[in-house]
């Protein structure tokens, strides 16, 4: 069956190009023409996989617990009260008609009542003078003045984990922040903080409030984490605010819906993945980055200013499914690579390269490019790769020996590029550049030995 398949494919070949073509190089083409189907279906069947578990009920393994983490800065108010007072005067008749019905009580709701929001006291009665009845209402309201904070100093790592089996990454977050803030008046005032609870973080664990050295628990965190207390004039409240949560593809920090002042802000990301910036958003003051995208060190140190924007921090290679997708549109472009390589590889170095051998080489790459996208169901993606592209060249190099070894790894790596966060494309040229002077090192070292032999 096997050999009238090639015997039909050699055919054919032979019609479409006019030429008697051997059996082995029939053979090469079939091998790559296989390699290139399996690689295809191997794409589909890891991008259905990932499909179907994003939009699955039901799980058997733990979902990240959190998103796109957005952290605000908080809010430090001066409590105050203000007493108003209003008074309204009836006329005698309906002072008469009053006494009539018999008391003053069912007259009261006709005044309405105030919003209870901020209300510290409310009194309403009703005193005669003379023959006039006048209604007084005072009411007693809380007042809020902004303080700015003196000093903010946080520092947050971000670790992500990419869980085995395709799963979405996410990270571990740990949030540490340092507030202080300072009593303007010259005398002892109420001071409220609030905090507010992260937006999109999940569950937040290990949360603790700490001002000047006493942890604070809230009862109500509706509107988040809140202390209020007694200072005294011209003091200054230290708070510390620390939790971890889980978060996936950004993490934010908003300092403020509206101008706001800072005194002195100091902010540090430090995360295991290459970042971008959401547009329109303060920019970091510094960066130390690792090599090819690995620990890096984002910092915000801003002194007095004012501003109303916002820190946002994008991780890339967030979305799996996107990159496995690239990594899969990859694959046969570099077993088709790999067969190209080869032949430059054997031309070049005057090597013996049977159609035969070739295409067993061609099928043992494929296969390990396959075995790696299927080993995605099970490792985490770089590991499940990785391993299939070192199985793919050493099935190559086992048919084709050692001395096509080389040719076999640059092909057998560029799939690998598109898993590093961002830097395919660096990643490839420099492969590219790579490539060409390996293949004209030959040529340059037997032209240096011509001029070597003409200067002598």
């Amino acid at each position: 069956m096997v050999q009238s398949a090639v015997q039909s494919l050699k055919s054919a070949l032979e019609g479409l190009l006019g030429l008697a073509l051997p059996a082995g190089i029939v053979l090469a083409a079939l091998a790559l023409g296989a390699g290139l189907l399996a690689l295809d279906v191997t794409r589909r069947a890891v991008d259905v996989r990932l499909g179907t578990q994003q939009n699955a009920r039901y799980a058997n393994a733990a979902d990240p617990d959190g998103g796109q983490t957005v952290q605000s800065a908080p809010r430090v108010s001066l409590l105050g009260a203000t007493t108003f007072t209003r008074s309204l005067s009836l006329p005698p008749e309906v002072f008469a008609r009053i006494n009539v019905q018999g008391g003053l009580e069912p007259l009261l709701p006709y005044f309405g009542s105030p919003d209870s929001a901020g209300i510290r006291d409310f009194r309403e009665n009703f005193v005669r003078r003379g023959n006039t009845l006048v209604y007084t209402r005072e009411v007693t309201l809380q007042t809020e003045q902004p303080v700015n904070v003196d000093t903010t100093a946080i520092t947050t790592d971000l670790k992500f984990v990419d869980p085995a089996g395709g799963r979405g990454s996410y990270y571990n977050a740990v949030f540490n922040a340092d507030y202080t803030f300072t009593n303007p008046l010259t005398a002892a005032a109420t001071l409220r903080f609030d905090f507010p609870l992260p937006v999109g973080s999940g569950t937040l664990s290990n949360f603790r409030l700490t001002v000047d050295g006493r942890a604070f628990r809230a009862g109500d965190l509706t509107n988040g984490s809140r202390w209020e207390g007694e200072v005294a004039a011209g003091k200054t409240v230290k708070v510390n605010v620390t939790y971890r949560n889980q978060g996936a593809r950004s993490w934010s920090y908003a300092l403020g819906g509206r101008r706001e002042a800072v005194g002195a802000f100091d902010l540090s990301v430090n995360a295991d993945r290459p970042a971008k910036f959401g547009r329109y958003t303060l920019f970091p003051t510094s960066q130390t980055r690792g090599v090819l995208g690995g620990q890096q060190t984002l910092k915000w140190q801003l002194q007095d200013v004012i501003t109303a924007q916002d820190v946002q921090v994008i991780f890339t290679g967030g979305n799996l499914r996107e990159t496995l997708g690239k990594v899969g549109h990859a694959a046969p472009v570099a077993v088709g690579l790999a067969a190209v390589l080869a032949l430059a590889w054997a031309a070049t170095r005057r090597l013996r390269l049977p159609p035969l051998t070739l295409a067993a080489a061609l099928i043992g790459l494929s296969l390990g490019l396959v075995l790696g996208g299927v080993l995605t169901a099970y490792l985490p993606a770089l590991l499940a790769e990785s391993l299939g592209a070192v199985a793919g060249v050493v099935l190559g190099t086992l048919a084709l020996g050692r001395a096509f070894a080389l040719p076999l790894t640059l092909a057998g790596v560029v799939p690998l590029a598109f898993l590093s966060g961002g830097n395919a494309g660096l990643l490839l040229t420099l492969l590219a550049a790579l490539t060409l002077v390996l293949l004209l090192r030959p040529r340059l070292g037997q032209g240096g030995g011509r001029f070597r032999r003409a200067a002598s």
